[in-house]
């Protein structure tokens, strides 16, 4: 009684400030984590405002020094690589966004119905295990092979192997939930499949995705990077932090800015989400959170 009065006189402002302080002490990681990918990503954002063209090219002004006017010098056709940077976190950004939910969505989808339909489940595990015989990377430049160059085709490339380890994930969780007393007495009273899936099963199976989802996210940002430094990425004129790397691996000991720029963006940001990652993953765990209490 004592607590909730000393709180009601502070003012819930006050008791806000103090849950998230908590908060921040508890789980340093996810904070950390979380700035850095919103500082990347509110950059990206307001980028094409503050920045030049990304695309102007200056053939004068080609491997130019980083100077005050240009921070991080020029690339072999004269363009701003700062303006590119920054301008390609929109690109790195989104197709990692965009290949963790489609992995998401579509991995979910797979390993719920494989995992609670056993009549399914065979055929269903059978694709994904055929798709997940193929290294990743080798199925991407493969699909990206009978593809036109665009972001969106990569997105799909990127994102088809990485739905298979995501449904093998949830078909995991969906096996020893449907085991579960709880899951067995709806079934026993007659609760529909629909009900059951939204009820039971789907929520007890949001953790563990939301954490794989943050390790689709970096590893989606590395591979486009590498589709790039292939020549299998985004077409070359797009600014994005792959393609930013790979137009400067020919003039690397001419003009290493090119490639340290980019790179270093590239990296901070993988590192901000595998770190969030490491640190929902502890979040999240039941057996940790009783431990924090």
């Amino acid at each position: 009684m004592s607590t909730q009065l000393s709180e009601i006189s502070i003012g819930p402002t006050a008791v806000a400030w103090r849950a998230l302080a908590a908060f921040c002490r508890r789980h340093p990681t996810v904070v950390a984590g979380c700035a850095v990918l919103a500082i990347m990503a509110g950059v990206a954002i307001v980028a094409p405002h503050y920045t030049v063209d990304p695309l102007e090219v200056d053939p004068v002004n080609r491997l130019q020094f980083p100077s005050p006017e240009r921070p991080f010098g020029t690339d072999n056709l004269g363009r701003d690589m700062f303006s590119r940077t920054l301008n390609g976190g929109r690109i790195s950004l989104t197709i990692g966004l965009s290949v963790a939910v489609l992995a998401t969505i579509f991995g979910l989808l797979v390993g719920i119905v494989s995992g609670f339909f056993r009549a399914v489940d065979a055929v269903l595990m059978r694709v994904m295990d055929g798709l997940m015989a193929i290294p990743e990377i080798l199925l991407a430049i493969a699909l990206m092979s009978v593809t036109s160059a665009s972001v969106r085709n990569v997105i799909i490339a990127i994102a088809v192997p990485a739905v298979p380890r995501m449904a093998r994930l949830v078909r995991s969780i969906v096996l020893s939930i449907r085991e579960q007393p709880y899951v067995e007495a709806a079934i026993s009273i007659g609760t529909r499949p629909p009900k059951l899936l939204y009820r039971h099963i789907l929520p007890n199976t949001m953790a563990p995705v939301l954490v794989q989802a943050t390790y689709v996210f970096a590893s989606a940002m590395l591979a486009e990077a590498l589709l790039s430094f292939i020549g299998a990425g985004p077409p070359p004129e797009v600014p994005s932090w792959g393609n930013g790397i790979a137009s400067g691996r020919t003039y690397f000991l001419l003009a290493p800015w090119i490639i340290y720029f980019p790179g270093a963006f590239l990296a901070a940001t993988v590192l901000a989400v595998n770190v969030m990652g490491d640190g929902m993953c502890d979040m999240l765990d039941p057996r940790l959170a009783r431990q924090m209490k």
